[in-house]
């Protein structure tokens, strides 16, 4: 299996060098020794210090201050390659979870048109759950356990958790995981915070279920029919400004744990910096 090569590059000009070598050391043991205990992958990441030369073949993951509104994190080049778009704010940390969230999912799914069939999924009474039929459901690996809580950590950086393809199973079975941290606890569970996307074969529409408020009920959005090259692509735009719209600001316990993992990243770089002294 061919190695894919992911860069992590500061378009900001504001990210300290050592924070996105720690950075990008934390992403490449999750892809190396993380994701491919579930999915079939073979990557390596690495940071690129020079943003205006990205080495041809790399999948660049690009730190931005900001995303126009409809633009999601995930992109495709003229020539179908992918690459993506994190947002980086200065003085928060958060940027190394939703970097470690494109790079997975672009990994387990590079065209972001990937579906996998299972059961239906609905609410009722304010709680999802299964219902009759099947959807086809977009294999989007981090979406239904996106929030910062379901993180975990490598070398003191926060990376995302992701789903494993028992997600996708008709039944619960003993001794099956359905997230990396085990969060996820039976199939198609969308924690608090997160989301998930599908064509409905009756439609041939786009829907989702999106729970990116914890405190309000999770609500279902109907997308229409997907345009485009990349279901992913098409979703992101469309999902994107809703999530801002719905998420709620941060709880003091949220504000408190953010400001933890700065401190074990600051420290994680600083350790990290040693290697190049």
């Amino acid at each position: 299996m061919l190695v894919v090569k992911v860069g992590l590059v500061d378009m900001t000009g504001t990210i300290d060098v050592s924070v996105m070598a720690a950075a990008a050391a934390a992403l490449n043991v999750q892809v190396v020794r993380d994701v491919p205990q579930y999915w079939p992958i073979s990557a390596a990441v690495s940071f690129l210090p020079d943003h205006r030369a990205v080495p041809q073949g790399v999948w660049p993951v690009q730190l931005v201050k900001s995303l126009p509104p409809g633009e999601g994190g995930f992109h495709m080049t003229r020539n179908n390659q992918p690459y993506a778009k994190v947002i980086a704010t200065q003085g928060s940390n958060e940027w190394t979870i939703d970097a470690s969230h494109e790079i997975i999912e672009m990994l387990i799914d590079p065209n972001g048109n990937r579906l996998q069939t299972s059961t239906a999924i609905g609410i009722e009474n304010g709680v999802i759950t299964d219902i009759a039929g099947q959807f086809e459901y977009l294999v989007e690996a981090c979406d239904p356990c996106e929030a910062d809580n379901c993180s975990y950590q490598i070398n003191g950086i926060a990376v995302s958790d992701f789903i494993t393809p028992h997600f996708y199973d008709l039944q619960p079975a003993s001794g099956a995981r359905y997230s990396f941290t085990g969060a996820v606890g039976r199939p198609r569970q969308i924690l608090p915070g997160g989301y998930i996307s599908w064509v409905d074969p009756v439609t041939n529409e786009l829907q989702q279920i999106l729970w990116v408020d914890p405190n309000a009920p999770p609500q279902v959005k109907t997308l229409g029919p997907a345009s485009g090259a990349s279901l992913r692509a098409f979703v992101e735009g469309k999902t994107h400004q809703l999530v801002h719209e719905l998420r709620a600001p941060p709880t003091a316990e949220v504000i408190k744990a953010r400001a933890a993992n700065r401190i074990d990243m600051l420290q994680a770089a600083e350790s990290r910096s040693q290697h190049y002294h």
